[in-house]
């Protein structure tokens, strides 16, 4: 029997540490660090995301040929702090100050061998190039425009490639540190008082509430003509930042300068009440971020030619700006990488590592990136039992659930696989009927903890897409906002943005059967097609990984159901 190749591929040395195993060109498993230690987006070393890898197919660290890193230490440090501290010199302390940061990107091959004991070979890939792979050889799309826009990578912050046949070329080098979209987003996250590499989609919540073309308090400009003056675009493909109103290229956490203070006003706390000032600023920068890209977008498809695009990278999060893009029919059809931040740069790491060893990759569909922690219905079982939980074993636990959806309970869902990256996306999921439009509320009051203006995500039968949502193309990951049809709003209340836009998650027999029957059982039940799905957590908590965590959560919020493999758990029935 030929030995099989095994890569595994690690995102360390920033936040959103993971581990993902790629055996003979297919991946097979993909583990993010935060669900085991409970740290959100953790800068620990992903020592437990490798173990579930390994343990998941009965391996040991050196059964694997070859590890793959998601960053290039050498060229990240002289380009980022070396080259910049000869050009500026508030970068040299700025180098003084993350001396520490610096040692541990240029030793990482030997913390990987210490923590691990790995003794074969190890890789570094380009950052920028992971987040083009992850992306690319997933999308089933031969040929395609390939678009990464993030914080930053080693020194670049965007970059622009082709993928043609399994082959991928760069055409635009990129806009480079401080030069950052991903960056900037960040820095007004913290400015508006939420947490930065953390928060942004919060503020991509809020930007509907807001108008970039009121005028700032005691200013004679709109916040519009402001954030224009801050994000210049200086070509088909290039933008700079005025550096003038940012701090976060000389002062870690500093993030925004006197400058933009000056005109803004003082940074908002999290407690303080949130304005309207604050949403106008979150909607001029939404509006900015998806200007600049989809001018880029658009010059690229008239310099290209090609009908696909696949985005990475963490700014291919934002929902909002995918849906323009689909709104803006720049492209037939978009593939965005469903955990598109530093953590899915680690699936990107396997294929190019997999490609410089073999030269035998080919883009394929591959959608199911239900990768993560597991367990049997045993386990589940011998946890219940050993808790003194109240459970009954179901036969149809799809049937039964649904009629507790369609009663308007609220569900923790936990079935099978864990999903990878920051959506749930039906099997680690809190589930309620997407109606009536109070149930949003009731579900934000009991459980989540969440801001009230977010929203909730409806997931649907493909088939009934069109029906329910101006979109043309299949959105298996939550990843693209798009208008909901008028006449269905009244239908699905509770999952309808502000702005009349949901964030769709289309379900099939393919990606997930288990959540198919459940969604297939309410519509038999409601005649309607769609459930309200978000993420199995409280806010500020990672998605739940174990039945153990599942059950926590269960017992210390509002949850009503628990639904566990084939168990059913009613909070009724618990004893005080």
């Amino acid at each position: 029997m030929e030995k099989q190749l095994k890569i595994l591929g690690i995102t360390y040395g920033g936040h959103d540490t993971s581990a993902t195993l790629m055996i003979d060109g297919k991946l097979v498993a993909a583990c993010e660090e935060e669900r085991y230690n409970k740290e959100k987006h953790t800068r620990s070393f992903p020592s437990l995301a490798i173990n579930d890898c390994l343990n998941k197919f009965n391996l040991e660290i050196n059964d694997i040929d070859h590890v793959a890193i998601i960053y290039d230490p050498v060229y990240g440090i002289r380009e980022t702090y070396l080259k910049t501290a000869l050009e500026d010199e508030k970068r040299i302390n700025f180098l003084i100050n993350d001396i520490e940061k610096i040692k541990l990107l240029n030793n990482i091959k030997e913390i990987i061998k210490e923590n691990t004991g790995f003794t074969g070979k190890i890789s570094y890939h380009l950052h920028h190039l992971c987040h083009f792979a992850s992306s690319y050889f997933v999308s089933g799309f031969e040929d395609a425009l390939l678009a990464s826009y993030d914080g930053m990578g080693e020194i670049e912050c965007t970059l622009l490639g082709i993928g043609k046949k399994g082959d991928i070329s760069i055409v635009h080098e990129g806009n480079r540190y401080p030069h950052s979209l991903g960056l900037f987003y960040s820095a007004i996250t913290h400015y508006l008082g939420w947490k930065h590499h953390s928060d942004e989609g919060i503020i991509m919540g809020l930007a509907p509430f807001g108008n970039p073309k009121n005028i700032i308090p005691n200013s004679s400009k709109t916040y519009e003509e402001i954030f224009k003056e801050i994000i210049i675009e200086t070509g088909d493909y290039d933008f700079q930042i005025d550096t003038s109103w940012i701090a976060y290229q000389h002062v870690r956490d500093t993030w925004i300068s006197s400058k933009f203070i000056e005109t803004f006003g003082p940074k908002r706390n999290y407690d303080d009440p949130l304005e309207q000032h604050h949403k106008d600023i979150a909607a001029a920068l939404q509006n900015r971020i998806e200007e600049i890209i989809i001018h880029h977008l658009k010059n690229a498809k008239k310099e290209f030619g090609l009908k696909k695009l696949c985005l990475a990278g963490g700014v291919g999060l934002n929902c909002s700006l995918n849906g323009r893009i689909i709104k803006e029919k720049i492209f037939d059809e978009i593939f965005v990488q469903p955990a598109s931040g530093d953590n899915g740069a680690a699936i990107g790491a396997c294929f190019l590592a997999h490609q410089e060893l073999t030269g035998t990759l080919k883009p394929k569909k591959y959608h199911d990136f239900y990768l993560g922690s597991s367990f049997t219905d045993n386990e589940i079982e011998s946890l219940l039992k050993s808790r003194k939980i109240v459970f009954e074993k179901s036969e149809n636990i799809f049937s039964k659930v649904a009629s507790e959806l369609f009663d308007k309970k609220i569900i923790g869902w936990f079935q099978k696989s864990a999903e990878f990256g920051p959506r749930a996306l039906g099997n680690r999921s809190i589930l309620t009927s997407p109606f009536p439009k109070e149930m949003k509320d009731i579900l934000n009051k009991r459980v989540k903890f969440r801001e009230e203006f977010r929203p909730f995500a409806p997931a649907i039968l493909e088939e009934y897409t069109e029906e329910y949502f101006e979109i043309e193309q299949e959105s298996p990951h939550m990843l693209i906002a798009v208008d909901v049809k008028k006449e269905k709003i009244n239908q699905i209340p509770a999952v309808v943005h502000i702005d009349n836009t949901a964030r769709v998650q289309t379900v099939t027999e393919q990606n997930n059967p288990e959540f198919r029957k459940l969604l297939e059982h309410f519509f038999k039940l409601s005649q309607i097609p769609v459930l309200l799905n978000t993420s199995f957590n409280v806010k500020g908590q990672p998605i739940v990984n174990s039945p153990e965590d599942a059950l926590d959560c269960f017992l210390s919020t509002n949850i009503d159901v628990l639904a566990m493999g084939s168990y059913f758990i009613s909070k009724e029935n618990q004893k005080n």
